[in-house]
């Protein structure tokens, strides 16, 4: 299991670790890296990431703004130079707080229990699609996405578009995305 993540500093040295760090784990896929929080924004919007490494203070808009802003949240280990929003960023429900300079050994203590987060999720997603089924004549079905279970109408779904192993239900007030099997999918809709 690939764990799919980005990193966000504006200070290249800070990304250069970082590359190398998630370069050294194996199941760590950095797909791309941003020295600006605002470019940002809508890479994580299209793609569906597991993991955000973060800086807190950045210019135009600090780490814990963009996580405030953001609607669909991936897990996010704060990567910073300062000790004193540790505990702004815990009520944020991050998943871990590294201080730089971060040693290799602290990255993947952090990393690991990103890891073990989403493979109980997986674990717990797949028990609870064999538990959503649908009547047939209901105008609506469940899906699981990253925290909670979400009931969608038929009618409201504008279209359905496949994300790697996610899948982004498109509705006129909303998208959501869900970590389904294709054949899941198949079977609860009409």
């Amino acid at each position: 299991m690939k764990i799919n993540c980005i990193a966000i500093d504006d200070e290249p040295l800070a990304l250069d670790i970082i590359r190398d760090y998630c370069s050294r784990v194996p199941f760590l896929n950095l797909e791309k890296t941003f020295e600006n929080a605002l470019d940002s924004i809508e890479y994580i919007r299209d793609h569906p990431l597991d993991l955000l490494f973060l800086d807190i203070q950045m210019e135009e808009l600090s780490g814990i703004q963009l996580l405030n802003a953001l609607s669909h949240r991936p897990y996010v280990i704060f990567t910073t130079a300062y000790d004193s929003y540790a505990l702004q960023g815990f009520e944020l429900d991050v998943m871990d707080y590294l201080l730089k300079p971060i040693s290799f050994e602290r990255f993947v203590k952090g990393v690991n229990k990103v890891y073990e987060k989403v493979q109980a999720d997986q674990k717990s997603l797949t028990a609870t699609e064999s538990v959503l089924t649908i009547s047939p004549g209901d105008p609506f079905f469940f899906v699981k996405t990253e925290t909670r279970i979400e009931k969608i109408r038929y009618a409201d779904v504008l279209f359905i578009e496949g994300m790697g192993d996610y899948w982004r239900i498109i509705t006129a007030s909303k998208r959501i995305m869900s970590l389904l099997n294709y054949k899941k999918l198949e079977e609860i809709l009409p």
